[in-house]
């Protein structure tokens, strides 16, 4: 599970909602209409912007900023090491027996096993990549999308509350409670926006980097193997892909 994307968000409500419990208090900042124009209508827009599969796919996707586990690079060369030396030991065929726990790295094994061609197995690989990075993009989209549009239905909530406060100019002392609610619309889209849904786009497309580069470090010691590269070599070449601490590793 990843701490800090939960701290994070934890933190930011903590700060925001513990500055305003110190001044006038939550009460004056809870109002139900408010609440609903924002949510209910960023949520409305997104799925006319969105078919409904991408936006209950990136509700579940957003998990993945909360659960997901980076993969191990360096366990994963270690095992691209291990495929080179069994298939220079005995032959790529032998390739084919062994097991192996990445699925990706499987597939790209399997093809090597068989006698697949090199453009064959980079372009089988490449289009594994591309096709996962297009599926996480879809995600990233509908949150970026709620994060422009929740201060939109801010702004929206906020005019709907100054009319109807400009309709009732003949009670001066109903002005500032009015203009108080008015702008609460304001703040619920600009917490919502700048907390939750831009925060968590950001953090998602972190993750399909990671997972990307992890995947194109994979093709490369399979193509590797694949022309009979020697394990060492491999193993200098898979550590570009890595930071310099985790190389010396």
């Amino acid at each position: 599970m990843d701490i800090g994307t939960l701290l994070g968000l934890i933190l930011c409500f903590v700060l925001v909602f513990g500055s305003i419990a110190m001044g006038t208090g939550i009460g004056g900042f809870i109002d139900i209409p408010s609440i609903i124009i924002v949510a209910g209508g960023t949520f409305s827009v997104t799925f006319v912007m969105f078919p409904m599969g991408a936006v209950f796919g990136s509700l579940k996707a957003v998990m993945k900023a909360f659960l997901f586990k980076s993969p191990d690079p360096q366990a994963n060369v270690r095992q691209i090491i291990q495929l080179a030396e069994t298939a220079r030991r005995e032959s790529l065929v032998a390739l084919e027996k062994v097991s192996v726990s990445d699925q990706f790295l499987q597939r790209g094994i399997l093809l090597v096993a068989d006698g697949t061609e090199e453009g064959i197995v980079r372009a089988v690989m490449e289009t594994e990549i591309a096709n996962m990075i297009k599926r996480h993009k879809s995600g990233q989209n509908v949150f970026k999308a709620m994060g422009v549009y929740a201060p939109a239905f801010g702004l929206i909530g906020t005019l709907i509350g100054l009319v109807q406060m400009l309709q009732n100019l003949n009670d001066p002392a109903s002005i500032g409670p009015a203009m108080a609610v008015a702008l609460l619309t304001t703040f619920y889209g600009a917490l919502l926006a700048n907390v939750v849904f831009s925060p968590l786009a950001n953090k998602l497309a972190e993750r399909s980097g990671e997972e990307s580069q992890y995947m194109e470090m994979t093709m490369e010691g399979v193509l590797a193997i694949l022309n009979g590269e020697h394990p060492s070599v491999i193993k200098e070449k898979l550590a570009s892909f890595l930071p310099p601490k985790a190389r010396e590793k």
